[in-house]
């Protein structure tokens, strides 16, 4: 797990870890992207799985928006 500080936080992190077979055997690896206000990167309060499939194409979408 890669942990980032959240900008404009005391102690906020965004979280960013692989998890394989997220819905059970067979389901496809997901990059989970959580972000905790409080530092707790294992309980974000919100969390986002983007399939790899889909890594690349979101990754240059959010580089889009800089």
């Amino acid at each position: 797990m890669t942990t980032i500080p959240l900008s404009g936080t005391k102690n906020g992190v965004i979280s960013v870890t692989k998890i394989d077979e997220p819905y059970g055997p067979k389901s496809a690896t997901v990059a989970s992207i959580g972000i905790s206000l409080v530092g707790d990167a294992e309980n974000p309060e919100w969390k986002v799985h983007i399939p790899l499939d889909n890594l690349d194409a979101v990754t240059a979408a959010l580089q889009e928006l800089k």
